[in-house]
């Protein structure tokens, strides 16, 4: 009988060691993990953007520093205590074996995350080379409003220059700008326009606007007008866009976009800056265009600023005693700072570099 219990109590302390000691954490946690770290990253990128805007407002430099990484590691730390005793009937007790088995189980979430800097080849890449007009027009495909797409990402449209904010070459926008990408906007909205890419030959291609033949008086209306505006052949249905200034001939759109620094240092000019600081030659201070009859709100973006720490907002960040963000009942400000990442995803597509390699220690279980 004392051979017998005992091999059932073995038994028993082997399954109750296999259940602590095997168990597996890692599946429980993956939804609430992704969903955590999605956040965090979203939330930093944001911070990071924001605090990088308001830093070339004040002539600092900006530091881009990218996540390549995040592995979530799980260790489990698990302890068993055993105890038993046998007394023979003899002793008065009745006899019998007693036995006593006790645990204890820790997990600790040990997660790696790899930064890398944006800097030489990929920093010129992504930030400072020029965003390719078809990129601009695969965002107004998408249900990007081309008034939003212009007045962000280009400097000009066949000579008609938009408002820049950045530094030397800062300016306001030609009279015609505005009531241009609104005319655009409300054909965009019913369907007139249309972009294609046309083959050339087998290693070249040409992108292609065109205006749809049926339509009401209204956008006929429009659409005149915007022939006028950018001096496009009457007669011509379809227009080659190119990358450049001016157009060589009444039959070409030129687009001359920006890069997403100069796109950066743009949005950074409408910031709501501290008047204190104006005062003491601390930053310029804001550029504002001209009102112009018929034509949207001028202000792209608007970024405030205080001292006292905000509450209710999308995104806040701290500079120099002050507190610099978005209110998150501003719609268009949230809308437009968040396609900011699709421009620049966009920019990514001749690939990253390699991440750095991350040796990982595997746990036993």
């Amino acid at each position: 009988m004392i051979l017998k219990s005992r091999s059932l109590n073995a038994a028993f302390l082997a399954s109750f060691i296999g259940l602590i000691g095997c168990t597996g954490i890692g599946p429980r946690f993956l939804a609430r993990d992704r969903f955590d770290y999605t956040t965090a990253i979203s939330d930093s990128w944001k911070d990071q953007m924001l605090l990088n805007m308001v830093k070339m407002r004040y002539a600092d430099a900006p530091v881009f520093l990218d996540v390549n990484s995040v592995i979530s590691q799980y260790a489990l730390d698990s302890v068993v205590s055993v105890n038993s005793s046998w007394s023979s009937p003899k002793e008065g007790f009745g006899g019998g074996n007693i036995l006593g088995i006790g645990g204890t189980g820790r997990y600790f979430d040990r997660p790696t995350i790899t930064y890398s800097p944006m800097t030489g080849e990929r920093f010129a890449r992504s930030l400072m080379k020029p965003i390719p007009p078809i990129s601009l027009l695969t965002m107004i495909q998408t249900g990007y409003p081309i008034d939003l797409v212009f007045r962000l990402c280009i400097h000009s449209i066949n000579g008609i220059q938009n408002h820049f904010g950045g530094g030397a070459r800062a300016r306001q926008a030609d009279p015609e700008f505005y009531p241009l990408v609104e005319r655009m906007r409300r054909v965009q909205s019913e369907g007139v326009m249309g972009m294609r890419i046309k083959k050339i030959d087998k290693e070249e291609a040409s992108l292609e606007i065109f205006f749809r033949e049926e339509m009401n008086q209204t956008m006929a209306v429009d659409i005149l007008a915007i022939r006028k505006v950018l001096d496009l052949d009457p007669n011509t249905k379809e227009f080659r866009v190119i990358y450049g200034s001016f157009s060589a001939n009444d039959k070409e759109v030129a687009i001359l976009t920006r890069s997403i620094l100069e796109i950066i240092s743009d949005l950074a000019s409408y910031i709501d800056v501290p008047g204190v600081h104006v005062a003491e030659k601390r930053v310029n201070p804001t550029l504002t265009d001209q009102p112009v009859t018929d034509t949207p709100p001028v202000s792209l973006i608007r970024i405030h600023s205080s001292q006292e720490k905000p509450s209710d907002v999308f995104i806040s960040v701290p500079y120099r005693g002050y507190w610099f963000w978005i209110d998150d009942k501003d719609l268009p400000s949230k809308s437009l700072f968040s396609s900011l990442m699709f421009v620049i995803t966009l920019m990514e597509t001749e690939g990253k570099e390699g991440a750095p390699i991350v040796t990982i220690p595997a746990g036993g279980g």
